[in-house]
């Protein structure tokens, strides 16, 4: 446990793990300064720390980064929503100033000796499906363990309370940019696509930090592909951390893969040189297919692989990972059917932020059944690939949000064939009605309406689950009953 009482800490950034990061190193004897550039966030924060914090807004990013190297500040415990290419981490890191995560801090918060395992996950898509599937599975073996870190209570606040069994930690790469020393009992990177390039400012640098979550790994590194099987093998490891597969398809020796419809573990089976023990089968995740009956989707499946290689690595019995995933529901805004009206299937995958994600949703519809509400904040991004790969599922698009140039001219070059609604950005205070009664028209029974924007939500909404129940609301005010 590192100590940090009388220690001089500038905490960046004043949202739910900034505001929990101030109030443990408060209890830990720290002197604590919180900033943010946004005033409101500084007046929520001295509602629930109180006095004892000082507490101070300033807008613009160079003050921002004066106010905390110019402050003899010891230790700065930065935001993910200040970007690695910000004036703040930029000039701390020429000044030689420690910058952590909200994550490090947690690590460092836990007595060396007497730390939980933690089980780490980050990749582009399926953080939190996997995260929750592996803390079900985990609380199914009877172990306390919480989804925590980019998900659910801040990980620092868990780490400082303690009486866990283990930690289920989801990691951005935002928060691996400033992690340095956890030292994960088993970890994944679920995949890697091209997303956030605007906070990291290249592609290599966003490999660079989610290749981090297999730093220091102790038991095992699960890899889902060759992208992710090379970050594996450049990690700097623990002595004895072994690469463990997880594949869709037949497992080889040291993977965990899926034999007809029964998901195999032959990594950590004892008999693996001739043995796959079942785990669990495809009807243990019947409940996360789209539509009632329909097909799980291969990137669940893969979810599910990742989520039980993480488990076997904590020592779990193979009872515990079917009952855990039996009683994983989903969560919210990630492949949620709202309803069915006259025969139309409407769907919320508003986690979809990227192209990656949309594309594992759109791909499990039937051909050319398909009315997709896409678009939000780009990021950068470009969705070629992603149309050429979907357009055959496509009945008609709408889109939404200020970025919608990209999707419409890749729709226009790669299905100029799929017709396209567009929903203004003046239609802001309202947009999901005029979205959803466009679907509408567009869409025949037997149909899916999937919300899958590929991109953020923040130049409409305030996060993803805004979107998703704004638009599960102008759904339920339709005309008509539903099924």
């Amino acid at each position: 446990m590192t100590t940090l009482d009388g220690a001089r800490v500038a905490v960046v950034g004043l949202g739910a793990s900034g505001r929990a990061a101030a109030e443990v190193l408060t209890s830990l004897g720290a002197r604590v300064r919180g900033l943010d550039r946004s005033a409101a966030a500084v007046e929520a924060a001295r509602a629930e720390l109180g006095p004892g914090v000082e507490l101070a807004a300033d807008a613009d990013d160079e003050a921002l980064a004066d106010a905390v190297l110019d402050a003899a500040t010891d230790l700065a415990v930065v935001s993910p929503g200040v970007p690695a290419t910000s004036p703040l981490l930029t000039r701390a890191a020429a000044r030689g100033l420690p910058c952590w995560s909200e994550v490090e801090l947690a690590w460092r918060v836990q007595p060396a000796g007497a730390r939980p395992p933690w089980l780490t996950i980050t990749g582009t898509n399926g953080k939190t499906t996997t995260v929750g599937m592996l803390s079900a599975i985990l609380t199914a073996a009877g172990l306390r363990a919480p989804a925590v870190g980019n998900v659910g209570t801040p990980v620092v606040r868990v780490a400082a309370e303690g009486g866990v069994d283990a930690l289920a930690v989801e990691l951005s790469s935002f928060q691996l940019h400033l992690t340095h020393t956890v030292a994960p009992l088993a970890s994944v990177c679920l995949n890697i696509a091209p997303d956030h390039l605007d906070w990291h400012g290249s592609f290599a640098a966003y490999r660079a930090d989610k290749a981090r979550v297999y730093e220091r790994t102790v038991r095992a590194c699960v890899y889902t592909d060759a992208a992710t099987r090379a970050m594996v093998e450049q990690a700097d490891v623990a002595e004895g951390a072994r690469g463990i597969g997880a594949v869709l398809g037949t497992p080889a020796v040291g993977e965990l893969g899926i034999v007809e419809d029964v998901l195999c573990d032959r990594a950590f089976e004892p008999r693996r040189q001739t043995h796959a023990l079942p785990l669990a089968t495809l009807a243990d995740l019947a409940h996360l297919a789209p539509t009632p009956g329909g097909q799980v989707p291969g990137h669940v499946v893969a979810d599910a692989l990742a989520a039980a290689a993480l488990a076997r690595a904590q020592g779990v019995p193979p009872e515990a990972v079917a009952a855990g995933l039996r009683a994983f529901d989903g969560g919210r805004h990630r492949i949620e059917v709202v309803t069915t009206r006259g025969g139309v299937t409407w769907v919320d995958d508003s986690k979809a932020t990227n192209a990656h994600a949309a594309r594992a949703s759109l791909a499990a519809l039937p051909a050319g059944r398909g009315v997709w509400v896409a678009g939000g904040l780009a990021k950068g991004a470009t969705f070629d690939e992603l149309v050429r790969d979907v357009a055959d599922r496509l009945r008609a698009v709408v889109l939404i949000g200020v970025d919608r140039a990209p999707l419409r001219d890749a729709l226009a070059r790669h299905a100029p064939q799929v017709p396209v609604t567009e929903v203004t950005a003046g239609d802001t205070g309202d947009v999901m009605s005029h979205a959803v009664a466009a679907a509408a028209r567009h869409a025949r029974p037997g149909d899916t309406v999937l919300l899958a924007p590929a991109c953020a939500s923040m130049d409409q909404f305030a996060d993803y689950g805004a979107r998703g129940d704004a638009f599960a609301a102008a759904v339920r005010d339709l005309p008509g009953e539903p099924a």
